[in-house]
């Protein structure tokens, strides 16, 4: 038996037209899903995507297919499913370096990378440091210094939205449009890991958040907008494909039970009635 946890992301951090294509750096958070496999027939509740991944890891290190039919794989996880919170990422992440383990096998990031974007496009949160990444090839993989610490309220909406059907959407036109915006914001992200400076990265995340509104509007956006403003917070993330935003802060500084009282005053917990306050963690699996 063997187990592996890989966190959900807050959306992103950065998404958009970089370097010549659409590439993003995901925003982990210390909220996971737990994969264990162990020796046995299958479960009903496995997730399809769990199970493909467990047999393109047995078949990358020259398994026969019997191992994979002989293994069975268990999920523990909350974390929201068609929000924008990186969860099927984290599932088949998990089951990757959880099957390579009980297998005896060592799956490094760039070969969990490509094995991950042959299942779906894959959030960068399968990676230690913070990473701009090509999610659909796996091709553009450049890593930054660590992130400097910062917590996070999510708010969560009603809303659900798979990433296939985001991507049906004609949307190079205004990513293209949006392409020096976003190369700003990278700059920014990257001198904000360089200086460990929050607030340099919640302008970055800033900026993306206020370019992803052409592509997928956030219902109370200047409403959120005018929070950052009022409780001088670093900054909001989006999910640039879901649903949720993060208000970037720093709980040893910000106020969170004031802004938790504005928000509902301001009745944006009406678009976003669930709120979490987690912290940015490192990526990886661990």
């Amino acid at each position: 038996m063997a187990e592996a946890s890989c966190p959900a992301s807050c959306g992103e951090l950065i998404q958009g037209w970089i370097g010549g294509g659409e590439k993003l750096v995901s925003c982990p958070v210390d909220w996971f899903s737990t994969a264990e496999v162990r020796e046995g027939p299958r479960i009903s509740e496995e997730r399809p995507r769990m199970r493909l991944m467990l047999e393109r890891v047995v078949a990358h290190f020259g398994w026969p297919v019997s191992v994979a039919d002989s293994l069975s794989i268990t999920l523990e996880s909350t974390i929201p499913v068609g929000k924008g919170l990186a969860s099927s990422t984290a599932d088949i992440a998990a089951t990757a370096v959880a099957t390579a383990r009980h297998l005896g096998e060592t799956l490094d990031e760039s070969t969990l990378a490509a094995l991950c974007v042959q299942i779906e496009p894959t959030d960068s949160t399968i990676f230690r440091m913070p990473t701009l990444f090509d999610h659909l090839n796996a091709q553009t993989q450049i890593s930054c210094q660590a992130a400097p610490e910062l917590d996070l309220l999510i708010l969560e909406s009603h809303t659900t939205l798979l990433t296939e059907d985001y991507r049906r959407q004609q949307r190079e036109p205004a990513l293209r449009r949006n392409a020096e915006i976003l190369d700003s914001a990278w700059l920014k992200l990257q001198r904000a890991c360089q200086q460990q400076d929050p607030l340099l990265l919640g302008e970055a995340a800033t900026l993306s958040a206020i370019a992803s509104q052409q592509l997928l509007e956030k219902p109370l956006f200047s409403q959120l907008l005018a929070l950052i403003e009022e409780f001088d917070l670093y900054g909001l993330n989006v999910a640039h494909s879901g649903s949720v935003v993060g208000l970037m802060l720093d709980t040893s500084k910000h106020d969170v039970e004031k802004l938790l009282w504005q928000i509902k005053r301001l009745d944006v917990d009406s678009h976003y009635p669930r709120q979490h306050l987690v912290k940015m963690v490192e990526g990886g699996v661990r």
